[in-house]
């Protein structure tokens, strides 16, 4: 049985014109890239639109594209970069939180597969509460906390692809780590 082509070697295929690589990149990147844009801007309509963009971005690029770090690092870079060209545009603009009508509905939200309602009915709460403190993060420890989460990035991609230093993005990440725990300890309901 082959192995699957890494995503490295994928982008390197498509940059030396084959419409398929693209194809396979699209399909295993596409859940992250879009669940990490709403959540950065909670609005949908402007996630989809910038999804567009970065894979737009990443089309025109593909001539010169080099193997230089992890395509997740490279796509995660481009999102990133789109997100604060969106904001630099909107001088102003504080980031939406969840509460906004285009965010995430609860029916999205996945929950425990069970028969029992009260459970899913827990679960669909429990799901919507972390949103809700995943949002109350500042800006960058959220885009850190998403970053690993959604892509699965190191601390040093996570630097690559937010363009700062190993321990700013390593204490970026540690403090939204902190905060959602003692957010989510302070939930617990006490027996």
């Amino acid at each position: 049985m082959p192995e699957k082509p890494t995503d490295e070697e994928l982008m390197e295929s498509y940059r030396d014109g084959d419409a398929g690589a693209f194809d396979q990149l699209y399909g295993r990147h596409r859940g992250g890239v879009f669940r990490y844009l709403l959540r950065q801007c909670s609005n949908r309509a402007l996630a989809e639109e910038l999804f567009q963009d970065v894979w737009m971005n990443l089309v025109r690029s593909r001539s010169v594209y080099t193997v230089q770090a992890k395509f997740t690092t490279y796509v995660y870079r481009i999102a990133h970069n789109r997100l604060i060209d969106h904001y630099r545009t909107q001088k102003g603009v504080a980031i939406a939180s969840f509460d906004d009508e285009d965010g995430p509905s609860l029916d999205d939200i996945p929950a425990k597969r069970s028969d029992d309602p009260a459970v899913s009915a827990e679960s669909k709460q429990q799901a919507a509460g972390i949103l809700k403190e995943v949002a109350s993060l500042p800006a960058a420890q959220r885009e850190a906390f998403l970053l690993q989460q959604e892509s699965d990035m190191s601390v040093e991609e996570i630097a690559q692809a937010t363009g700062v230093s190993r321990e700013t993005a390593k204490s970026r990440l540690r403090y939204a780590l902190a905060k959602l725990r003692a957010a989510l300890v302070a939930r617990e309901p006490t027996l």
